[in-house]
């Protein structure tokens, strides 16, 4: 409950600036309540802060991707042949097994975003934040995804796949392959399955970020913090 309403405080933030930009003079921030720009901005990168940190924990918790069928990492559209093939001739409980790995691996992946994050809010300028404020319900994100992507895709390609080493994902995909090549008439099956998580596990923890901006631009809440309550009194 308590990261939640940390999460809720983040975009009641942006909401707020955001509602409050639009009668603002074109070209910048200007001044709010008579806070200047820079104490502003700062209000928005603190929101930021607070929630990716957010959604870095969710995420990174056990069950964090496995139970959130938002979010869930399913078997690869490339392998779905497979995985028919597979539980036609009674694998479904490896089938099943395997999926619960490959999403194992995206949980321990997830807290290699946070620093990433912080980096990206670090450096975010004062044009950053018009372009934030001033954009669509999820601008924010897509921020995020603009500025960290490349360098989440480089983060979490080593982890993901010590991870699904560790946990069995990659032997279980070999085993699994192997049975379904040896039911006749299979095909062989090649794919970059280290690749797949990454990417699903990317775009599970930048669907969370987005739903929770989407949700709380129109669901305000408290404010957590002193410099968010100093820019929104």
């Amino acid at each position: 409950m308590r990261l939640r309403a940390l999460t809720i405080s983040m975009w009641w933030l942006i909401s707020a600036v955001a509602a409050s930009a639009q009668i603002l003079p074109e070209g910048g921030l200007a001044q709010m309540g008579g806070l200047s720009e820079t104490t502003i901005a700062s209000g928005l990168k603190e929101a930021l802060r607070v929630g990716s940190e957010h959604a870095v924990s969710v995420t990174g918790s056990h069950d964090g991707y496995f139970r959130n069928q938002a979010i869930k990492i399913l078997m690869p559209e490339q392998l779905q042949m497979v995985e028919k093939g597979l539980r036609a001739v009674g694998y479904g409980p490896q089938v099943d097994e395997f999926v619960l790995s490959m999403n194992r691996a995206a949980e321990r992946a997830a807290p290699a975003a946070k620093p990433i994050f912080w980096d990206a809010i670090t450096a975010m300028s004062i044009d950053d934040a018009r372009q934030i404020l001033g954009g669509g319900p999820t601008a924010a994100t897509e921020y995020f995804q603009a500025k960290t992507t490349a360098q989440l895709t480089t983060a979490f390609r080593p982890i993901v796949a010590q991870a699904m080493h560790e946990v069995g994902v990659t032997r279980q995909y070999q085993d699994l392959v192997g049975r379904f090549q040896a039911i006749p008439f299979a095909k062989s099956a090649t794919f970059d399955l280290d690749g797949f998580v990454v990417s699903k596990s990317l775009a599970g923890l930048f669907y969370m970020v987005g739903e929770e901006e989407k949700q709380i631009r129109t669901n305000p809440a408290a404010r957590a913090t002193a410099l968010l309550k100093e820019v929104f009194k």
